[in-house]
This record gives C-alpha cells, structure tokens and sequence, in this order.
C-alpha cells in the first residue's frame, strides 16, 4: 500500500510538472502530506504486527495452561479412581469383618450366654476373651478339663479363618504367686507364657496349624480393670485369642523387628 502511495506521488508530480497547473511548492507539500501518511500506516503495520505478536504468545500460553489443565484433570481423575477402589476395598472388608464376627458368635452362642467366654470386635481383628477360672486352677498352667472341652470348640469355629494369624496372649492380675509355685513361675509373667503356650498347643491338637498361632504373656501389665477389686482382678485373669489380619500381623512384626 505505503509502495502505491509512492507510485501516486511520482505520477502525480509529474502530471502536475507537463501540465504547468502546480507549483514546486505545492508539490513539496503534497509530497510532505503524503510522506506524513505513509509514516502513520507504517506506525500502525508496526503496531499492529506488535498486537499479532502479544497475542501469539497468549495464545501459547493458553495452549500451555490448557495442556496443563489437562493433565491435572487426568491425574485427579486417576486418584478419584484409587480412592473409589480403596473405598469399595475398605467397605468389601468391612462387610466379611462383620459377617465373620456373626459367624464366630452364633458358633459360641452357648459360651457367650453362660459367661464363659467373650467375643469382641475390633477394626482390623476379633478378639476371644476366655474366662481363667473356667480354664486354669489359680496359679496352674495345665488346663482343666471343663476348659478343653470349651476350647475345643473355640478351635473348631476357628478353623475357618485360614488368613488370620491367631494370637492367643495370657493375662493375670498383680497378686504374686504362692511361694510354693515361684519355682515353676517366679513370676505372673512366666504363669501367663505358660497358659498362653498350653493353649497354643491344644488348639494345635484340635487341628489348627501352628505356623498360624503366636503365644505370648503379658503377665499382670495390661489390665482391663481395676486390681483393687476382687471383681476388678477376676476380669484381669483371662486368656486372649485375638484373630489378626495378615497384612497387620506383617505389620506388626515389622514394628517390633
């Protein structure tokens, strides 16, 4: 356009000259007007070329942000995805929790109704409580026979659960034992292992595989009431069998390793 301006200039100027009808001057003036014009049109081809610039390069930048957007998009559909398998995971689990706990229940109704035993449930575990009266004579780690017969069961209703690892834990109060006894247990804590093992090795009779058992004694140091009650003691008297998920046993172990 600016190269057309010139051209009308020059043809001009020399229509003007042969016809004799303008003046130097003028023509100086047209020149300069026009001169005027075609620095403004090169002001605006420069600023316009300046705008088409700017907005190339938000233009890239938007493609830039989209692209990103995009991609976080993807990934928090890919984490809404891991949530909703966890969640499905998390309530599956809980469902069998609470179908295996019925189950061991209405197994051990009878027990459960005379007091022999307790069956408690716990996020990732249940838990057995047997009453030590019923199984072990004070001080004593043999079982009694009214005992087996009550733990034989308990064994049968926990053959079904081959992925749990069963911890049977002996528990007793803070009395010390009779002096007659303290050169079989010197204290509560070896009369507990013993109890914890003895139980251990009848559930193993009753046909339970021992790589899935784990006995241990906690002795007088994790009561459940208060030692300063016959009551209170009877209840911290007790043998624990608590059936551990897998993956938290694996866990478990690793803590203490």
């Amino acid at each position: 356009m600016i190269r057309k301006i010139h051209i009308g200039i020059a043809v001009l100027s020399v229509a003007f000259i042969s016809s004799g009808c303008v003046s130097t001057d003028t023509l100086k003036k047209m020149e300069a007007g026009k001169n005027e014009e075609i620095m403004a049109l090169q002001q605006q081809r420069a600023e316009l070329e300046k705008q088409s610039a700017e907005l190339a390069q938000q233009k890239s930048k938007l493609e830039q942000q989209s692209a990103a957007l995009e991609q976080q998009n993807t990934a928090i559909q890919q984490q809404v995805s891991i949530l909703e398998q966890q969640k499905a995971a998390l309530l599956a689990a809980s469902q069998q929790r609470q179908q295996q706990y019925d189950a061991l229940v209405q197994g051990l109704s009878k027990e459960v109704e005379q007091g022999q035993l307790q069956v408690r449930q716990y996020q990732n575990m249940l838990a057995v409580d047997l009453a030590e009266q019923i199984f072990f004579d004070s001080g004593r780690a043999t079982l009694k026979a009214g005992g087996k017969d009550v733990l034989k069961k308990v064994g049968e209703a926990l053959k079904g659960y081959e992925n749990k690892v069963i911890r049977v834990v002996g528990h007793t109060d803070n009395v010390p034992l009779a002096k007659s006894l303290q050169g079989t247990f010197p204290t509560n804590w070896e009369l507990s292992v013993a109890r914890a093992t003895n139980v251990v090795r009848f559930l193993q009779e009753v046909g339970i595989p021992p790589e899935r058992m784990v006995p241990s004694g906690r002795g007088e140091y994790d009561p459940v009431a208060t030692n300063d009650t016959p009551e209170g003691r009877q209840k911290n008297r007790r043998i624990e069998i608590m059936l551990i998920d897998q993956s938290l046993a694996n866990e478990m172990e690793k803590s203490v390793n």
